[in-house]
């Protein structure tokens, strides 16, 4: 059994939600993350941050087994990641 802390945890649920891209300041989130203002504010002024997660903790879990690259002939740095099955059934199983 793998245990995560929970940046970890984190980190592994936004890979879920899509693929993740390398940013400016060592941080990975997905292709076109933007901030986003949330349907059910009355007031439609609080900006929903962009979610992301930095290159350690991207190394981590890749070292894991959790979050693989995506295309294995580009460069290292600069590919995208991808959950992997036993990342999300590490999620299924400690929900």
């Amino acid at each position: 059994m793998i245990e995560l802390t929970p940046t970890q945890i984190r980190g592994l649920k936004l890979a879920k939600d899509g693929d993740l891209f390398p940013q400016a300041g060592k941080k990975w989130t997905h292709l076109n993350a933007e901030v986003t203002y949330s349907k059910t504010d009355r007031f439609k002024e609080r900006p929903q941050k962009i979610k992301f997660l930095t290159t350690t903790t991207m190394n981590e879990l890749t070292e894991l087994g959790l979050i693989e690259r995506n295309n294995v002939e580009d460069d290292a740095d600069q590919d995208p990641r991808k959950i992997t099955m036993a990342g999300k059934m590490w999620l299924l199983q400690n929900k």
